[in-house]
């Protein structure tokens, strides 16, 4: 099990970069390039939802690495930081939702 501690943690790390990541890039995506009233399209080559979960997807991919790598040997105290990440990714995600649908 200790062996596979490292893996877990750094896979919760890539999971909460993923929340709070897909919050920004929504709301730099509603501020800066606006999207037109789906209802009004009949159909479109770009999905944005699925542009945004590939964008973060991929950055938790490269959050969870990273996490890994810098995570040997500290296992507790990277643990212990996901709280605080947990609930910064959770105000993004739920300020983006509130202000910017």
């Amino acid at each position: 099990m200790t062996r596979a501690r490292p893996v877990m943690i750094a896979f919760a790390w890539g999971l909460v970069v993923m929340v709070g990541l897909y919050g920004a890039v929504r709301a730099i995506q509603y501020l800066l390039f606006p999207e037109p009233n789906p209802a009004l399209i009949v159909w479109s080559a770009h999905a944005g939802y699925f542009w945004r979960i590939w964008i973060v997807a991929y950055a938790g991919g490269m959050a969870a690495f990273v996490a890994y790598v810098l995570g040997r040997g500290r296992e507790r105290a990277t643990a212990r930081a996901l709280v605080p990440a947990l609930t910064i990714a959770t105000a993004v995600v739920t300020l983006q939702g509130v202000l910017l649908p």
